[in-house]
């Protein structure tokens, strides 16, 4: 007989208890604090149609090339989403009726079929908020405020760089380079952090930019005041993305300001989120030792995708962010941060010959609420107390005939060594 293959699929990756109890407690942690922050739970599928996922609205002509597409029994065009944030445009543009301000938060698996790195399979959880119905930069300032809080509670240190679309497309603008080249060259230049500047003006190079247009790009990207937002009143006032950009990135600092998170928000010229949804502001979250270079955490303002997708000029001010729990994961497991927990269980229930018995002090906690783990596996007890040290499980029963005759059970404080007599109230 043929052996199947049954190892993973390059890309995607089996998490045994002990990590995937990690991970859970970073889900959890994440939706703590974003129902703390007042969003609201919403699921979408993970089938959608081709021609949403590739709309002019979605991920941009990069996640298109790694979206997995198939087709169904009825031979419809459809793909695995890459990630949370189209299919919810979808929903609020299906749901015209939604109480504005809204704001959700999704956390669910999205497919890219991508280069593998750190933190990034092509199978990979991503956690989401966003914001639609607030014009005002309050709703980029919640969230990244949001973010801080969300880390802090995970233990990783962090910092937020934050620019705005507007800005960079304005200064390109201004520097000669074409409107149909613009998003090409914010592509490049987002990689800047990266590759440096000499291959950032390689590449723009071979993109046709003319003389004048690259030496000031490359002016702009050296000089040491660029950032600064009198920078750019100085040099670019005339134009009106400038204008734009700047206004909403003081209105932000504002708040950044005002918040006191300042010293962990940082304005970068050069952010660009290479994503052609972006019409505002724009963020990343970077671990604040560089342990893992890429972001951990990203997002910005989208307002003209659910206008787009119901086939309307209407904008909607919509902003979001999402933070990779794989990514998240890797470097709380790199740090130290992802201690391992102890055994999520209140009591361990060990029968010695009693298993009838066992099962009932069993229902009996878990109807109090308690959680409780029955020993199924007729460990000695010496065994059984071995297992439960080693778990770090707080309250051990053991029940044996003595117990049973005398309609009574142990419990055994492991870490205090105390044992107290309990009886059988229920029989």
């Amino acid at each position: 007989m043929k052996k199947m293959n049954y190892q993973n699929v390059k890309g995607t990756q089996d998490y045994l208890p002990e990590s995937e109890s990690i991970r859970r407690n970073i889900r959890r942690t994440l939706e703590d604090v974003f129902v703390q922050y007042g969003s609201q739970p919403l699921e979408t599928p993970i089938l959608n149609y081709t021609e949403l996922l590739a709309s002019k609205y979605g991920g941009g002509a990069e996640i298109l090339e790694e979206m997995y597409t198939l087709t169904d029994r009825g031979e419809r065009d459809l793909a695995l989403r890459y990630d949370l944030t189209i299919p919810f445009t979808k929903v609020a543009a299906m749901n015209p009726t939604l109480k504005m301000p809204f704001k959700r938060y999704e956390i669910g698996k999205v497919f890219r079929d991508g280069p593998i790195k750190t933190g990034r399979l092509r199978e990979f959880t991503q956690c989401d908020v966003d914001i639609v119905g607030v014009d005002s930069q309050i709703a980029e300032a919640e969230l990244m405020t949001m973010a801080l809080d969300a880390f802090d509670k995970l233990g990783l240190k962090v910092k937020i760089q934050f620019n705005n679309r507007k800005l960079l497309t304005g200064v390109l603008e201004l520097f000669g380079v074409e409107a149909a080249k613009i998003n090409k060259v914010v592509l490049i230049l987002d990689k800047l952090e990266k590759v440096g500047v000499d291959a950032v003006i390689g590449e723009l190079d071979k993109q046709g930019l003319s003389g004048a247009s690259i030496r000031s790009i490359k002016q702009f990207l050296t000089d040491g005041n660029n950032t600064s937002f009198g920078y750019f009143e100085t040099l670019f006032a005339p134009n009106e993305q400038i204008k734009q950009g700047l206004q909403e990135l003081k209105e932000l600092k504002s708040y950044v300001d005002y918040l006191d998170i300042n010293e962990q928000c940082e304005f970068n010229p050069f952010l660009a989120r290479g994503l052609d949804i972006y019409t505002g502001t724009v963020y990343e979250v970077f671990l604040a030792d560089q342990s893992i270079t890429s972001s951990i955490g990203s997002g910005g303002r989208y307002d003209n995708a659910i206008g787009g997708l119901m086939g309307a000029d209407e904008t909607f001010s919509t902003v979001g962010i999402s933070f990779g729990l794989d990514v998240i994961y890797t470097a709380m497991s790199a740090s130290g941060a992802s201690r391992k927990p102890g055994k999520e269980i209140d009591y361990y229930i060990i029968p010695l010959g009693t298993q009838k018995e066992a099962l009932l002090v069993a229902k009996h906690l878990r109807n109090k609420g308690y959680k409780a783990e029955v020993e199924m596996g007729n460990k000695k007890i010496s065994k059984a107390l071995e297992r439960a040290n080693k778990e770090k499980i707080r309250n051990v029963i053991i029940i044996g005939e003595n117990e049973v005759k005398n309609n009574q059970f142990k419990v055994k404080n492991m870490l205090l060594g105390e044992e107290i007599i309990e009886p059988f109230p229920f029989l």
